[in-house]
């Protein structure tokens, strides 16, 4: 993520607003955290979140290198006291459409008059984004996430889907791929008008000549298993043709009415299915048997007013969830991880603790990843320190910008 270099750290400097990063060779302890979240019950309190209180944290340049109590903090080239407030690991928000032209102000205003939301409205933002200049479409990718990092988002997934066409397709994800190492080729979103009438020869496209171009730039391989845009055996067939091209399946999946995209998922090894809305008893114990991720997206829900997915089912039966924003024009377009999180604890039956995890070691084991959603020796130092001495008050207190800091690789950028 491009981002604005931090203010350079002073040795010695004390108090919750003094400058603070780390640069290789460097060490920064943050000390006095009221509670610290860990996400690994080994370094803490047994509890999934692992917590610490009356903590501290050490980092040496992009890494985490100690967490325990604030009394028993090491020494350190540069010290930041926390106040008394809260220290998360950042979030990561493994599901995003960030690379877009123009916006849907006016299919929102119509769906909170009684309009229903359908996959078609998705047209709409693909003639924008085919209009728009690579400039224009880079430009407002990073706006958001400028926005996203302030919010304490430190590691995040996009997709391409609004191009479909090979050379859009490949020109979002090439531009995406300058953000972030976790790129999705969405070639399969919706079927564009000029192949309304011969959906299997777009799917052709997609698994020949469209992939071939975007493959290179892109880790995952997603399409949109969903009345309104593709059918099981469409869907296989795009998700095994991206496999063979080394890219790894995730799914959106049962978030209009039931189908087979939970199944698919688990059967070809998907790090997620995404959405989740509409399940089977089936589909639920699919994925508690299974490593595919059920990732969450409250804001969808929230913006099409359509039934809340039902985290506690989930959680229950043993599945692993995650909760990212789907941030799009169309059907949620907000950036905060916090406002996800209250929701998810006001209407899908998560606990702040559920929600918190699911939001930061939930999206990191959605992409594949260890490194991040975690606060232990061995992270990347990606953490955020909050305005308030809980994680409870993201949920407690909604629409309240709690993060007064972030650190990401070590380099304080918000």
């Amino acid at each position: 993520m491009s981002t604005p270099p931090g203010p350079s750290a002073h040795p010695g400097a004390h108090g919750p607003d003094a400058p603070a990063a780390t640069a290789p060779g460097s060490t920064l302890a943050l000390t006095n955290i009221g509670t610290l979240v860990t996400n690994s019950p080994s370094h803490g309190d047994g509890s999934p979140l692992g917590l610490i209180r009356d903590a501290a944290v050490v980092l040496d340049g992009d890494r985490v290198v100690w967490t325990g109590a604030s009394s028993k903090a090491p020494a350190t080239d540069n010290h930041l006291d926390a106040g008394g407030r809260a220290v998360l690991p950042g979030f990561v928000d493994s599901h995003s459409h960030l690379v877009f032209g123009g916006d849907r102000t006016e299919e929102f205003n119509a769906r909170m008059t009684g309009r229903a939301y359908s996959a078609g409205g998705i047209r709409t933002t693909v003639a924008a984004t085919r209009a728009a200049s690579d400039a224009e479409l880079e430009a407002n990718l990073a706006r958001h996430l400028r926005e996203a990092l302030r919010q304490g988002t430190t590691t995040f997934e996009t997709k391409s889907g609004y191009g479909l066409s090979a050379g859009q397709e490949e020109r979002a994800l090439r531009i995406a791929a300058r953000h972030t190492d976790e790129v999705t080729f969405l070639g399969a979103h919706i079927v564009p008008p000029e192949y309304a009438d011969d959906p299997d020869g777009y799917v052709s496209l997609v698994t020949g000549e469209m992939l071939n171009a975007c493959a290179p730039h892109a880790r995952w391989v997603d399409v949109f298993c969903e009345r309104g845009a593709f059918d099981g055996d469409q869907a296989r067939a795009i998700l095994t043709a991206g496999a063979s091209k080394g890219l790894v399946p995730r799914v959106h999946a049962n978030q209009l009415g039931p189908g087979p995209g939970v199944q698919l998922a688990v059967e070809l090894g998907a790090a997620s299915a995404d959405h989740c809305t509409h399940l089977t008893d089936a589909d639920v114990a699919a994925l508690a048997g299974s490593d595919t991720v059920a990732t969450l997206l409250p804001g969808a829900e929230f913006s099409t007013r359509a039934e809340w997915p039902d985290a506690r089912r989930l959680l229950d039966a043993g599945a692993t969830v995650a909760l990212s924003t789907d941030c799009n024009p169309g059907s949620s377009y907000t950036s905060s991880v916090p406002f996800c999180i209250a929701l998810a604890v006001r209407d899908m039956g998560m606990t702040p603790d559920e929600a918190v995890w699911s939001a930061t070691a939930g999206g990191a084991a959605a992409l594949r990843r260890t490194d991040v959603g975690r606060l232990t020796p061995g992270a990347r130092a990606d953490l955020l320190l909050l305005d308030a001495p809980s994680h409870v008050h993201l949920s407690y207190r909604p629409g309240v910008p709690l993060v007064s800091a972030v650190w990401r690789a070590g380099e304080r950028v918000a």
